[in-house]
């Protein structure tokens, strides 16, 4: 039985095993649950199996916190496969982490407070897995929305003496639409903004927060003075966030977090790094998403790839082609349009992109070099 492997077993790697084999069947059962419009269920055995491994003193700190974490949205939309609906998702994931929060809170809440550290910073394994099971166990005790809880992850905010304790506050708090929220993240941005590799940071929880009022912040960012579209670490950290981390919002019903993309897309044409690090961005995102949603993708965001290449085009510039290898998406993106027989893209090895990630979606090449090109519909 997995759920007495998770609380006993001798080899801690089958337990943290069970533990996630056990979460990853509640979680996608869950998620089909609240699409038929059903509460999620819960598996006591697993909470009670988890209140145990808290318990147990032989147990490393640091595996305490892995056990801890409940899959991925990443994880869950994986196993699900196809049609996968991401609000579904987060909603279950969430309503997991709650109830975690609530069953083990008087663990948590002990353990929060006998791993604070006594003496001066260590980067020692021993110390790390000890904050990081502290920054988990603090994350649990705000799922459940109470105002002690987040009134915890202001203070460790404001206190910490180190980074680590500093950003797993912010994040815990970035989750949460409290004013404790917005006040740290303002905070934050005063202490650290002559280091724009911390800044970058800012960014991303920004971008990532799963908030319907994500999008108009990410929006509003595009204008502050730290941000610039032309430098790739701030698109990758505000652009690539957004439409990489937050699936709920990026994949919004409304089709928004696609418009906006698209928009970058085209605004940033004709710098191929640019374009590129954006449509990598919008691409790897959705491989499993509803075939309705794919349309609408096509409808209301990409098929501005059409005004796109008709600039090139009209320049006898720059020609934008993907490589449709790449993803899924693109290549369904991209089936769409030629469909409409608007545009036609060849299928060939990629010629430029993103270095620094390995990805080499965006070839941008001049139109008089056809030998370049594999396979250009006519008409």
């Amino acid at each position: 039985d997995l759920r007495l492997m998770a609380a006993h077993d001798s080899d801690p790697f089958n337990r943290w095993q069970a533990v996630q084999t056990l979460a990853t069947r509640l979680l996608v059962g869950n998620v089909a649950r609240i699409r038929a419009g059903q509460d999620p269920e819960i598996d006591e055995g697993l909470l009670d199996a988890l209140a145990i491994i808290m318990a147990d003193k032989k147990l490393e700190p640091a595996f305490i916190a892995d056990t801890l974490l409940p899959p991925s949205e990443a994880d869950i939309a994986r196993e699900i496969g196809r049609d996968v609906d991401p609000d579904a998702i987060f909603r279950a994931r969430a309503a997991l982490r709650a109830l975690m929060g609530l069953h083990l809170n008087k663990a948590l809440s002990s353990a929060y407070e006998s791993l604070a550290s006594r003496g001066a910073y260590s980067p020692d394994a021993v110390s790390a897995g000890r904050r990081t099971l502290r920054n988990v166990c603090l994350d649990l005790l705000a799922a459940t929305q109470e105002s002690h809880a987040i009134g915890l992850a202001a203070r460790q905010y404001r206190d910490a003496d180190n980074m680590t304790d500093r950003m797993a506050a912010l994040a815990t708090l970035s989750l949460h639409d409290v004013p404790e929220r917005a006040a740290a993240l303002d905070d934050f941005y005063q202490r650290y903004k002559d280091d724009p590799l911390i800044i970058d940071k800012w960014f991303v929880l920004q971008a990532a927060t799963p908030d319907p009022k994500t999008l108009d912040r990410v929006k509003a960012l595009t204008s502050h003075a730290a941000f610039s579209m032309a430098n790739p670490n701030r698109v990758r950290s505000l652009i690539g966030a957004f439409a990489q981390g937050n699936q709920t919002q990026f994949n919004r019903a409304d089709g928004q977090g696609y418009e906006f993309i698209a928009e970058k897309i085209l605004d940033t044409f004709p710098d191929a790094d640019t374009t590129s690090a954006l449509l990598v961005f919008a691409s790897e995102n959705g491989e499993a998403l509803p075939a309705a949603t794919v349309a609408e993708i096509q409808q209301k965001a990409f098929g501005d790839l059409v005004e796109l290449t008709q600039r090139a085009e009209d320049r006898q510039s720059d020609l934008v082609g993907v490589d449709l290898r790449r993803s899924g998406l693109a290549h369904r993106l991209l089936d769409g349009l030629r469909e409409h027989r608007e545009i036609g893209f060849g299928h060939r090895a990629p010629l430029a992109g993103l270095a620094d990630t390995g990805h080499h979606l965006l070839a941008a090449e001049r139109l008089d070099d056809a030998r370049a090109l594999d396979d250009v519909e006519a008409g």
